[in-house]
């Protein structure tokens, strides 16, 4: 019973951020004129871009994924994208307000100079490890790509609602290990445990091991860290709380890793990991004198009806993607065995229109299922001419089953 309700605890703290997260999306993609993220999200200079523009958004944990990968999909090169998914969830103007009201101002204001800090590093390092092979992959688009970008139709409300529905719908397996594995952290792991282990560099890395994978909220967390900070926590310690915790949980690790690849997981984990426990120890020496909260309350979640209802709708948008998820496999296993009985020798050509495709990223999803198939010799899926082409010995049936098979309409 303690497990549910700590899972119901995590998830109506999620759910809003998770959605206004989407809508910022959805947002951005709309409003943005096409080829600005593409423009401006790149390089070096673009890394520094994304952590200022995300460094004030009041973005918690979850809310921050489809925030970022949205940025992904309209051009934001990896550098950027991690640079931004670092620094936005440690932060935002609630945070440091709220930060600032419990554990004082030099300690709200480091917080966000430590945000800013390991944004860069994590985004400067990305970009060292990944940049090239984005290059590249700018140069293979070519710059036709770019023109019949920026002379395409601005997007319509109804596509930025698909858009943002895109980003829960690609992120919501790891949400759904991130909510019960932070769950099982908060029942079974007593956080009088982190206040019992005395100083030097043990409370620390308690802090970090604990925070890392699980979800925290850059808000709401704050005063659990002022409570571990009444109870005899080093502020340092709380730092790295306030600091891996709302940067990194197993749903946003697991978002990287499907979307960027592991190269960049491997530069924002080094980049939590290490700019936390470094600027953490550093804290005490830098201000040793720092005004931290001794007394403070016990923090309970009294969630409100916005707080009920966005977990409620999560909930609810989570069951129908799981439910369209295992359609598709189904479909795809019927489509396999299809292709086992041997698809038809003669050579074809076949072009239909797809719809139920909102972003360059479904395309190319769609594009990799298609080449898989048996028997397919070439697939290309364009995604402002909402075209699929497909050359080899399938049948227009096929082709058709195949597509809906893969989430799309033929």
């Amino acid at each position: 019973m303690q497990m549910i309700s700590a899972t119901w605890d995590v998830l109506a703290q999620l759910a809003p951020w998770l959605l206004f997260g989407a809508a910022v999306a959805g947002l951005v993609h709309v409003l943005l004129p096409r080829g600005f993220v593409r423009r401006q999200l790149r390089g070096y200079w673009g890394v520094g871009k994304a952590v200022g523009l995300g460094i004030p958004l009041p973005l918690c944990s979850c809310g921050v994924i489809p925030a970022g990968l949205g940025l992904r999909r309209d051009g934001a090169d990896r550098g950027a994208t991690v640079g931004f998914l670092i620094s936005t969830p440690q932060t935002g103007i609630d945070s440091l307000l709220v930060s600032a009201a419990f554990l004082g101002w030099p300690f709200a204001l480091f917080k966000v100079g430590s945000a800013l800090v390991t944004g860069l590093v994590g985004g400067a390092l990305t970009q060292a490890l990944v940049g090239r092979a984005d290059a590249a992959t700018d140069a293979n688009e070519g710059a036709a790509g770019e023109a019949a970008s920026v002379e395409a139709r601005r997007p319509t409300l109804r596509e930025g609602v698909d858009h943002a529905l895109t980003m829960v719908r690609e992120i919501w397996p790891w949400v759904v290990v991130g909510v019960v594995a932070s769950a099982a952290i908060s029942t079974y792991v007593p956080r009088s445990a982190m206040a019992t282990l005395g100083g030097g560099m043990w409370p620390v890395l308690a802090a970090l091991l604990i925070s890392l994978p699980m979800y925290v909220c850059a808000t709401a967390s704050v005063p659990i860290a002022a409570a571990l900070v009444a109870a005899g926590m080093p502020p340092g310690a709380a730092l790295v709380f306030l600091m891996a915790g709302p940067a990194s949980n197993v749903a946003t690790i697991g978002a990287v890793y499907a979307t960027l690849g592991g190269r960049a997981l491997a530069a924002y984990l080094a980049s939590i990991v290490i700019g936390s426990v470094a600027l953490g120890t550093a804290f005490g020496f830098v201000l040793p004198n720092a005004d931290a909260a001794r007394a403070v309350a016990s923090h309970a979640h009294a969630h409100g009806v916005i707080a009920i209802g966005s977990a409620v709708l999560l909930t609810a948008m989570v069951a129908r993607f799981a439910l369209q998820s295992l359609a598709r496999r189904v479909a795809q296993r019927r489509l396999a065995r299809g292709m086992r009985r041997g698809p038809s020798l003669e050579p074809r050509h076949i072009e239909l229109v797809v719809e139920g495709m909102t972003c360059g990223g479904c395309a190319n999803r769609l594009q990799k299922s298609l080449a898989r198939l048996e028997g397919v010799e070439a697939a290309q899926v364009d995604f402002e001419r909402k075209r699929a082409v497909v050359d080899g010995g399938l049948s227009e049936a096929q082709v058709r089953q195949a597509i809906r098979a893969a989430g799309f309409e033929a």
